[in-house]
C-alpha cells in the first residue's frame, strides 16, 4: 500500500473516531459505566460541571516589553496555508495557529508542517461552532475532543483555547480548567479581515492599534489577502521596535494583574463632601539653588508616539514625569506601566480631561478619583500624588475639591510652549523652553500624536544639558524645595 493510500486510510479511520467520541462513546478520563449484563458498556456518565477556579482569560497579556502576538484562526486550504507559512517565513515571524481538531484531523501534515516552522498550535474547538448554543457537555467535548486529535496527530497538548469568533459563553473558562489548559484566548487587536478589507487597511489598523502585550487576530480561512497584510504587519512592528512572538511565550514573559483592591494605595484618594476647608498648595515652579528641571508631559497618545517619546528620554538618561488622561490609559494600561519600569513617575491628569471649572466640585471629586484607581490598576502600584488640571485652568473651590480627595499638590508649570498646537513647531518648542527655562522649571509637553514635540525633545535635552541643566522628576524637584524649608527652619 503507498504512502497517499495509507494516509488516506488513516485519516478516514481518525475521522470515525472524533465522530465515535464526539457522539458520546466512553473515554478513559471519565470510564465506562459497566452494566450487569455481561460487562457491556452502559451509557458514558455525565460531564460534572466543575467547581474549582476558572482558567485565566487573556484578551492581552500584562507586560512592558516591546512584545506582541500574531495569532491566527481555522486553517485554510492546503495552497493557502503554504503561502501564509512562506510569508511568514520571509518576515521571520513566529505566530500561534488556533486550529479546528476536524481540520487536524483532516490534513495532519499542514499541522505537521505549522510546527516544522517554528510556530504554535492552539486549540480553535473541535469544529468551530458558536459555544453559545451548547450546553456545558456538548462545550467540554468539542473542546476535549479538539484536544484529542490535535496532540494524537502532532505530539503537542493545547495550552489555550479560542472560539471562532473570540466571544465564549461563562463555561468555557470552567472548562478550560477542568481540561487542565493555561488559559482561553480572545484578542484586543482586531483588523476586521471578516470585512474583506485590503491588505494595506489590514496592515494600518493593526499599525494604528499595535501596542505591547497586544493579541492580534487573523483568519487563514476568509479572506485572501491576510497573506500580503503580513509584510505591513512586519512592518508596523519594525518601525515601532516591536517583536511578534508565539502566544504561550508572551504569556510566560508577561504578569498577571492584581485586582484594584489588593494594591497598596488604590484608595489613596477618595470622595469627600467635606472640602470647604481644604489645603492645596499650586505649584508652577520649584524654589532651588541647583540647576534642576522637571520635564513632565501630558495627556495620552498612540503607542508609537509615547514609545518614542520613552525611547528617546532613554537615550538621553532622562526621567520625566507623565500627567495621565485615565480614559486613554484604561485602553492602553501596558504603555502607562513601561513609563514606571522606565523609571519614570506617572501622575493624574483626569478621567475625562475636562476643564475642571466646567464641572461641579462633586463631578470633578468623581472623575479624579475614577482616574487615581484606573491609573493605579494599569502600574499596578500607587501613582505620585500629584494633579495637574487639563489645560491648567483651575479655581479655588475646585483646588480645595481636589485637595480633600488626597490631592493636595497641584501641579501647573511655567514653562509651555504650546506644542499640543500642530502649528507650532519643533524650533519654536525647542526654542520656547531655552528662553524661558530657569532653576526649578516645570516643563509641560505633550505626548499627543501628530503635533512636532517628538522632534523637538531631542534638541531640547542636548540643549538644557549644553546650558547645565539635569533633568529630575517632579516631585523630586518639589521634595528638594520642601527639604530647603525644613533646613531653614
Amino acid at each position: 500500500m503507498n504512502q497517499n493510500r495509507k494516509h488516506a486510510l488513516f485519516s478516514g479511520i481518525l475521522m470515525c473516531l472524533v465522530f465515535a467520541l464526539a457522539a458520546g462513546c466512553s473515554s478513559a478520563e471519565n470510564g465506562p459505566d459497566q452494566a450487569g449484563d455481561g460487562g457491556q458498556a452502559g451509557p458514558k456518565p455525565a460531564i460534572q460541571r466543575y467547581t474549582g477556579e476558572k482558567s485565566r482569560e487573556i484578551p492581552f497579556v500584562y507586560t512592558a516589553k516591546k512584545e506582541l502576538s500574531l495569532t491566527f484562526n481555522g486553517m485554510g486550504d492546503r495552497e493557502t496555508m503554504y503561502r501564509l507559512l512562506d510569508e511568514l517565513d520571509t518576515y521571520r515571524i513566529h505566530a500561534t495557529f488556533f486550529l479546528p481538531g476536524m481540520r487536524v484531523a483532516e490534513e495532519p501534515d499542514i499541522a505537521a508542517e505549522i510546527l516544522a516552522r517554528g510556530h504554535e498550535i492552539e486549540n480553535n474547538t473541535l469544529n468551530q461552532l458558536d459555544l453559545k448554543n451548547l450546553d456545558y457537555e456538548q462545550i467540554y467535548k468539542e473542546i476535549e475532543l479538539s484536544n484529542e486529535v490535535i496532540e494524537k496527530q502532532t505530539g503537542v497538548k493545547p495550552k489555550y483555547v479560542r472560539t471562532k469568533s473570540g466571544d465564549y459563553p461563562a463555561d468555557v473558562p470552567l472548562i478550560a480548567a477542568q481540561l487542565g489548559m493555561k488559559g482561553v484566548v480572545s484578542y484586543n487587536i482586531n483588523p476586521r479581515d471578516r470585512d474583506m478589507q485590503d491588505a494595506k487597511a489590514i496592515g494600518d489598523y493593526v499599525k494604528r492599534y499595535i501596542h505591547r502585550g497586544g493579541i492580534i487576530s487573523l483568519n487563514t480561512d476568509i479572506n485572501p489577502e491576510v497573506i500580503p497584510s503580513i509584510r505591513y504587519i512586519a512592518q508596523a512592528a519594525d518601525e515601532i521596535g516591536y517583536r511578534l512572538i508565539p502566544l504561550d511565550e508572551l504569556v510566560e514573559h508577561g504578569g498577571i494583574r492584581k485586582p484594584l483592591d489588593e494594591i497598596p494605595g488604590y484608595d489613596a484618594a477618595q470622595i469627600n463632601p467635606d472640602y470647604k476647608d481644604a489645603q492645596y498648595r499650586l505649584i508652577y515652579q520649584v524654589d532651588t539653588p541647583q540647576k534642576h528641571v522637571a520635564l513632565t508631559f501630558d495627556d495620552w497618545g498612540s503607542d508609537k508616539t509615547v514609545t518614542r517619546i520613552l525611547d528617546i528620554l532613554a537615550e538621553g538618561h532622562v526621567h520625566a514625569t507623565f500627567f495621565l488622561r485615565a480614559k486613554g490609559v484604561e485602553t492602553n494600561p501596558n504603555l502607562a506601566r513601561a513609563m514606571v519600569e522606565g523609571g519614570h513617575d506617572v501622575a493624574n491628569h483626569s478621567y475625562s480631561h475636562p476643564v475642571v471649572t466646567s464641572l461641579t466640585p462633586a463631578e470633578l471629586q468623581e472623575d479624579v478619583v475614577k482616574a487615581h484607581q484606573v491609573i493605579t490598576e494599569a502600574i499596578q502600584q500607587q501613582p505620585v500624588m500629584l494633579f495637574r488640571p487639563p489645560t491648567g485652568v483651575v479655581d479655588d473651590e475646585r483646588a480645595k475639591a481636589i485637595a480633600a480627595i488626597g490631592y493636595p499638590d497641584i501641579a501647573l508649570y511655567d514653562v509651555t510652549t504650546l506644542d499640543w498646537d500642530s502649528s507650532n513647531s519643533a524650533d519654536d518648542i525647542v526654542n520656547g523652553v531655552m528662553e524661558q527655562a530657569k532653576p526649578g522649571s516645570v516643563i509641560l509637553l505633550h505626548m499627543l500624536d501628530d503635533i512636532h514635540t517628538i522632534e523637538a525633545l531631542p534638541r531640547v535635552i542636548q540643549g538644557l544639558k549644553d546650558k547645565g541643566y539635569a533633568f529630575v522628576k517632579m516631585a523630586d524637584l518639589i521634595q528638594e524645595q520642601n527639604s530647603k524649608t525644613t533646613e531653614n527652619k
